[in-house]
């Protein structure tokens, strides 16, 4: 499969939380990688259990990757981009320790920065220094790293630049495409979820998704694609905030039948960031093996109605116009054999009717004539209940003298 399926973290139910255990837990699912995520800032204390991923990954071959900084301003003033960079740098550190092969940062507001070229070339200019450093982790002369072979064997990590899910933050799929176009060693990260919200429910079928991925094929010629996805609830083209992949209007199906039908050219890493993390992840898996299955007998059929053409002698196109023509001819039959058993229980039921007619009238005649009798019998009816309903309250309170055990 030409997909990387994971989860946004540690999955849910991992009983450890330490990273280790979680990817012992993924790899025990069958799934193929993670993402560590350092939601606001890398703590010192997590380095040794980064190292013993990043040997787990180096030997196992399991793909890692890492999510920087959430809340950065690169193109904010210079405290806050100093800030920023100072989170990343902590993140590259850590990209370096775990053997990832993806880094995905954020990029932030728009600030006072006007959109179009000037933000999109200060992005860049940022990115480059970001690439430059990354290079410098991976490529220290300085230092000998016996515990980190992948630092020489390996090519250092790629910095993704992820796609915004508002409009007032920097990020359209547009200005992603374009940085990444001039910035050697960055790549795009494709959050499916926000170029939905964004785009005001864009993603809907699969001609959505091959036009989202020919649009980064022929801007940018990459093969290689690194995707987060997850439902999404938003609102006038902003994303309001991740949902579990059934309650939302996003939905994998159509992104599962691209990827089966056109997409055995992809190299495609995809990330569940749905609250649910791994059991949206293995939705997703069971989704493309289904989308797998319904190819298989698709062209299980092409194959028997071409060998059937053969054999008759005519096209495979003929083959089928004559099966259409089976097929409708079995509906009509199937239509006629059930109307014929209806209509003799409607004649009957019409004859019924006619012949309880007479009956019916002498019924009515009857009851005209004994009109004045049921008035009589209700005039002295009244009298009669009367007498009863006494009769019944004087027994209602009745009870024998001899019954001691009342009490």
């Amino acid at each position: 499969m030409p997909v990387k399926l994971g989860p946004a973290g540690v999955p849910l139910s991992c009983k450890g939380r330490t990273i280790v255990e979680g990817m012992d837990d993924i790899i025990s699912l069958g799934l193929e990688t993670m993402e560590v995520q350092t939601v606001r800032m890398v703590a010192p204390q997590h380095f040794e259990q980064y190292w013993q991923a990043g040997v787990l990954a180096h030997k196992t071959g399991f793909e890692m990757n890492i999510h920087g900084p959430y809340y950065t301003e690169l193109l904010g003033n210079r405290l806050q981009r100093n800030r920023s960079l100072a989170k990343v740098e902590a993140a590259l550190q850590a990209a370096k320790t775990i053997n990832a092969r993806h880094v995905t940062l954020h990029t932030g507001h728009y600030g006072d920065v006007s959109r179009g070229q000037v933000a999109n070339g200060q992005v860049a200019s940022v990115f480059k220094g970001i690439v430059q450093r990354i290079h410098d982790i991976w490529n220290d002369d300085e230092d000998v790293y016996p515990v980190f072979p992948w630092l020489k064997e390996g090519t250092p990590a790629k910095i993704g630049v992820e796609t915004s899910g508002r409009q007032e933050l920097w990020g359209s799929i547009e200005e992603v495409l374009e940085v990444v176009n001039h910035v050697e060693g960055t790549i795009p990260v494709l959050n499916l979820a926000h170029i939905h919200a964004r785009g005001h429910g864009r993603l809907r079928t699969s001609e959505d998704y091959g036009e989202l991925f020919d649009q980064v094929r022929e801007t940018i010629g990459t093969k290689e694609f690194y995707c987060h996805f997850s439902g999404v609830e938003h609102r006038m083209g902003n994303a309001m905030h991740y949902t579990q992949i059934k309650k939302s209007d996003l939905n994998f199906e159509p992104l599962a039948e691209y990827i089966i039908e056109e997409g055995a050219w992809l190299d495609m890493t995809l990330i569940s960031d749905s609250p649910l993390l791994e059991h949206d992840a293995m939705y997703m898996v069971q989704n493309i093996e289904r989308a797998r299955h319904r190819q298989l007998e698709r062209k299980a059929r092409e194959d028997r109605r071409k060998a059937l053409a053969a054999q008759a002698n005519i096209t495979p196109e003929e083959m089928a116009a004559r099966e259409a023509e089976v097929a409708a001819a079995r509906a009509k039959d199937a239509l006629a054999n059930v109307q014929p058993t209806a209509e003799p229980a409607k004649k009957e039921a019409v004859v019924e009717e006619i012949e309880a007619e007479p009956a019916k009238k002498e019924a009515e005649v009857e009851e005209t004539k004994a009109e004045p009798e049921k008035k009589e019998d209700a005039k002295k009816a009244p009298a009669k209940k009367g007498t009863k309903k006494e009769e019944d309250n004087d027994d209602l309170f009745t009870v024998e003298e001899d019954d001691d055990d009342l009490f």
